[in-house]
């Protein structure tokens, strides 16, 4: 007989708050960015970003600052899948900052690397980004 009153150790695994508490501590790099057809991790070298308090999201190399917002939403709560995490990033400027604002699913995590992945609605590519901490 099957149960629905126990709780599945996965969910609590894979939930925002999990991932939240992650990316909360230090600093981390884009150690990968692939975008559609072509590489283009070169154009963050020399950022670190902060994933700070009230979604605030800071991007600075000691001379330039970037602010953005960011978040970690759960777009299924009734499935444990660690593919219903969305980490949504937005950024205003510049143009290359421009490019990582989406609502990227969270392929792997861990307490040192955040993998993502965007498949384009408009033109169908699939866009992947990789932090790693500092």
């Amino acid at each position: 007989m099957c149960s629905n009153d126990d709780d599945s150790p996965n969910q609590s695994a894979n939930n925002p708050t999990d991932v939240i508490d992650i990316v909360n501590n230090g600093t981390w790099r884009i150690t990968y960015y692939y975008d559609t057809d072509h590489e283009e991790t070169t154009s963050f070298n020399g950022y670190n970003f902060t994933f700070g308090a009230s979604n605030v999201l800071t991007a600075s190399n000691g001379t330039n600052n970037y602010t953005g917002t960011w978040s970690v939403t759960d777009s299924n709560s009734n499935d444990d899948s660690i593919s219903d995490l969305d980490y949504n990033i937005a950024f205003s400027s510049p143009a290359q900052f421009e490019e990582l604002t989406d609502d990227w699913e969270i392929i792997e995590k861990s307490t040192t690397v955040i993998k993502l992945k965007d498949v384009s609605g408009g033109n169908g590519g699939t866009d992947y980004l990789t932090f790693t901490k500092n």
